[in-house]
């Protein structure tokens, strides 16, 4: 059991990188639709690629979704509404109306009796003659000269709506009735009486229509005709179009559904599992070989299967959705965002592994694949300086670009003109760079979650007025104008090798951060001829120089600074030799053990804590320099960086003799501007 614990523990980064990498493969094929691959790629407008084809089975052929949508307007539009006839209502209207017959023609007007009956009866037949089909209110739904089901006293009569009266319409019916009659005399009194009395009883019937809708939409067809076994169905050579394209497209999802059957599924599944794992494995290879730092990063790795996985994810959920809206999805924030944490060269083979398993997904992937990769490249060649607000809304305008120009020559290709070109795919297109732009607080999000860092928060620390900075400038000015200095030179050194400048400044600024802990004990914060290290042995004297390095990580990390800039403080003097008082040791005892007056290390490891050495060291004992000189600024720079290689300094760094040589010759510059003699004139 304990051998096995040990080959656990010995390995366990090994075994979690198979972990990360099997659960990744087991999700994205999980997000995958259910349904096998059609083995035949075909688009419309150009020629069938393959052997003549015959229909490997019957099949009907589907109609496209313009023609259903089509069919259903056409219901819709020609479908019967339902209304309901209330004649609970029409009894109270009658009620009302002897109520109000009495007052308005017997009280008021003294009416003698034959009279009266006359009125009475003239009302009762408008009413007769209002109520015949109903009346309706004036803001109730109406489709004037359409035939509407009127469903009165249970059973249903199929009448014109025109026939169906309005409460505004009954002041006309009542003046041309009275006028037929010769009452006309009588029509105040009775408009009086049926504004008061008069209430539509006729109402739309939603529940009824909207049912009677559904049903007719069920009787609708989605096929039109079928094809039979070994039929031939398109000729090689021949340009898919119109029928064949149809008879196509109905063939490939009558064949991806027939071929997701339950004997099948666990087959397709497994072929689904080998591609998904192929392509994760070329990840894994790149890095193991090329990225070497990352692979070994477990919280690295895993970060970057997370994106593809979630872009993944993302994209399926969208096509399950709405396949027309898979252009939504900002791909580009892939390597948006890989470039922002790692680099270029990563970021888009990242990206273009995740176009290839996403090509499974979406509909026409030649189309999706052949664009998402070109804006990927477009992404890594133009995002560069993230930091700088305008250059992102820059980059994302030329992928939008990139986007609208490769739809419209696609469409070119498939239509042969600009009719029917999909206007909405345009509006998606920018929808999709408005999304991108969310990529600046989803770092954000990436460096507190992972404890990763970017170039905005470098911008951030980079800042003099930074809490731990302004505490520097304060307990150890002398070292804070060290700091700036270094910063200095080592930023015009990564710039001239094309090294992460910004990183490089940030690590400057906090490398002699643990000095604050004992400032005077170093002579740039010495103001006084008091030298501390006169009442201590050498051995003390060193520790306490060496324990700037060990107090700064400490320090470093209680100010929640990353990593990365951390590395800077551990690595700035390698495992070099305090040598002033190594020596001085040496006078009172030739049998010194010299680790004590080394540097734990380790040794830079890369090429930006390789500049902040060289330029730390450069710095520092640039102080000593009387009268330089061009030619003793060029021996002096030479003999600093010189030892520091022949101590194996750089053995770990990846940078090479020429980068080298270009750093030193910078650093000769830059010291020959700060140490340049200015002309001095007469009083």
């Amino acid at each position: 059991m304990s051998v096995f614990l040990d080959k656990f523990y010995k390995n366990q980064s090994s075994i979690y990188k198979y972990f990360i990498y099997s659960v990744t493969t087991v999700l994205i094929v999980f997000f995958f639709p259910k349904g096998g691959k059609f083995k035949y790629e075909f688009q419309k407008g150009k020629p069938w690629q393959y052997e003549n084809y015959y229909a490997p089975f019957d099949f009907s052929i589907k109609k496209t979704s313009d023609e259903i949508a089509s069919e259903k307007k056409t219901i819709k539009d020609n479908q019967v509404l339902y209304y309901n006839y209330d004649d609970t209502i029409v009894n109270e209207v009658y009620d009302a109306y002897k109520q109000e017959v009495v007052t308005a023609f017997k009280q008021e007007n003294n009416t003698d009796e034959s009279k009266y009956n006359l009125l009475v009866k003239t009302g009762e037949s408008i009413l007769d003659r209002l109520y015949a089909n109903g009346v309706i209110s004036d803001d109730a739904i109406k489709l004037s000269n359409t035939t509407i089901g009127l469903i009165k006293s249970g059973e249903e009569y199929n009448i014109d709506f025109s026939k169906l009266n309005t409460v505004n319409s009954v002041s006309a019916t009542l003046v041309a009735y009275l006028k037929k009659r010769d009452l006309a005399e009588y029509k105040g009194q009775f408009q009086r009486v049926f504004s008061k009395v008069i209430e539509p009883n006729v109402f739309y019937n939603t529940e009824l229509t909207k049912k009677a809708l559904e049903e007719e939409y069920s009787k609708l067809s989605y096929t039109r005709g079928t094809v039979d076994h070994g039929k031939l169905i398109i000729a090689k050579g021949e340009v898919v179009e119109a029928e064949n394209l149809k008879i196509l497209n109905s063939l490939k999802a009558e064949y991806e559904s027939e071929l997701w059957a339950a004997n099948n599924y666990y087959i397709i599944l497994f072929g689904y599992s080998v591609l998904v794992a192929l392509v994760l494995m070329m990840l894994l290879f790149f890095l193991k070989k090329y990225r070497k730092d990352i692979y070994e990063n477990n919280t690295k790795v895993t970060f970057i299967f997370f994106n593809i996985l979630f872009m993944v994810f993302v994209t399926t959920l969208v096509v399950k959705y709405n396949e027309a809206y898979v252009f939504v999805v900002p791909l580009c924030i892939l390597p948006l965002i890989l470039k922002t944490f790692f680099d270029a060269r990563l970021g888009l083979f990242v990206h273009v592994l995740a176009v290839l398993i996403l090509g499974f997904v979406v509909p026409n992937s030649f189309e999706y694949i052949f664009l998402q990769i070109i804006t990927g490249i477009v992404t890594i060649l133009t995002v560069s300086e993230l930091y700088k607000r305008a250059n992102l809304f820059i980059s994302v305008g030329q992928i939008t670009l990139i986007y609208i120009i490769g739809y419209f020559a696609f469409h070119i290709i498939h239509e042969g003109n600009l009719e029917n070109i999909q206007w909405m795919t345009f509006g998606l297109f920018l929808l999709n760079g408005m999304i991108t732009l969310f990529v600046q607080p989803l770092i954000y999000i990436y460096e507190k979650v992972f404890g990763l860092v970017s170039d905005v928060s470098l911008l951030e620390l980079s800042d003099t007025n930074s809490k731990l900075l302004k505490e520097l400038s304060n307990k150890a000015p002398g070292t804070f104008h060290h700091s700036l200095q270094v910063a200095n030179l080592a930023e015009a050194a990564a710039n001239e090798i094309g090294a992460n400048a910004m990183l490089v400044r940030v690590g400057a600024l906090y490398h002699d951060i643990g000095k604050m802990n004992n400032p005077t004990y170093f002579t740039e914060n010495q103001i006084t001829n008091v030298n501390p290290h006169d009442e201590l042995s050498p051995i003390d004297s060193a520790k306490i120089i060496i324990d700037h390095v060990i107090g700064g990580i400490e320090l470093a990390r209680k100010n929640n600074l990353p990593d990365r800039v951390i590395d800077f403080i551990r690595v700035h003097h390698g495992t070099s030799l305090v040598y002033y008082f190594y020596k001085k040791q040496q006078e009172i005892d030739e049998n010194v053990d010299e680790q004590e007056f080394r540097y734990p290390g380790p040794t830079p490891f890369s090429k930006e804590t390789a500049i902040l050495m060289m330029a730390d060291s450069i710095e520092a004992a640039s102080k000593s320099l009387k009268n330089p000189t061009f030619l003793i600024i060029d021996e002096f720079v030479n003999k600093i960086i010189g030892g520091q290689m022949r101590a194996n300094q750089f053995l770990n760094a990846n940078i090479t003799f020429k980068e080298i040589e270009a750093i030193k010759k910078i650093l000769k510059q830059k010291l020959t501007n700060i140490y340049h003699l200015r002309v001095e004139y007469p009083e």
